[in-house]
């Protein structure tokens, strides 16, 4: 009776980890789909700040899956036809001023973006959220007066990732990705992410603006506001080529 007893409790603490852990993966992903997509379009605002300065930038960007992405800078004057290209784990880099494209190598990924707080591994996602990482619901919290799921998210072994750790706060009715803390191999957070101004675009409610907060330095920040973003975007066969960065308008 007691082998049964302890054998039951046993199997009841396996199934409540996995069904928690199923339960967090699919939440995770409900969350990447809904503002991924398959295909996109979107015209976007970055600002940078930082103590004693500030600079703003236009951009547009197509992406195609999780293994395609395309960004053309359509402002300032002196940065604009600047694109940079991705293609499964490669980067490029088109610099109308000097006509010459540079494929970046590993060592610059996690060197700054145009400037900003992103790096060109932010833009790369080299990793992916739903395959490269083990999800655990670890607390809830309100955001905004979202409820919303505190998920951990720790890498696989041997997984192509960046971060020693994510931390995501996911609204439990929408699955809107409302906070993101990102932390390096020694536990220590790196910088923190903030969506916002929630709103219908592309045909579907999503957040509009995300403001990155590095933890060394809280008073930079860097912000992307969506202006136009579609969904389902159809593309020509060499759409992601180096030859379409130079000349995508």
């Amino acid at each position: 009776m007691k082998l049964k007893f302890f054998l039951s409790i046993f199997l009841m603490s396996f199934l409540t980890v996995f069904v928690f852990s199923q339960s967090a993966l699919e939440i995770v992903k409900k969350s990447d789909d809904k503002f991924r997509g398959i295909s996109s379009y979107s015209v976007l605002k970055m600002q940078i700040k930082r103590a004693d300065w500030s600079r703003e930038m236009k951009m547009k960007a197509w992406s195609k899956g999780e293994d395609e992405s395309l960004i053309l800078i359509t402002s300032p004057k002196r940065d604009q036809g600047i694109t940079f290209m991705k293609k499964k784990n490669e980067m490029w880099n088109w610099q109308p001023t000097i006509q010459r494209v540079i494929k970046m190598p590993p060592s610059m990924m996690m060197q700054s973006w145009m400037g900003s707080d992103f790096t060109n591994d932010d833009l790369a996602r080299q990793s992916s959220i739903v395959n490269d990482y083990i999800h655990k619901i670890i607390g809830e919290e309100k955001i905004d007066g979202k409820v919303c799921f505190i998920i951990e998210l720790k890498p696989k072994e041997d997984a192509p990732v960046v971060w020693g750790k994510v931390k995501m706060w996911i609204s439990k009715n929408d699955f809107l990705q409302l906070k993101a803390q990102f932390y390096d191999e020694d536990n220590y957070l790196v910088n923190t992410i903030y969506s916002s101004n929630i709103k219908e675009i592309g045909g579907r409610v999503l957040p509009t603006v995300m403001k990155l907060v590095p933890a060394d330095e809280p008073k930079n920040s860097t912000t992307m506001e969506y202006e136009l973003l579609e969904f389902g975007v159809k593309f020509k066969q060499d759409f992601f080529s180096v030859k379409n960065m130079k000349v995508i308008r």
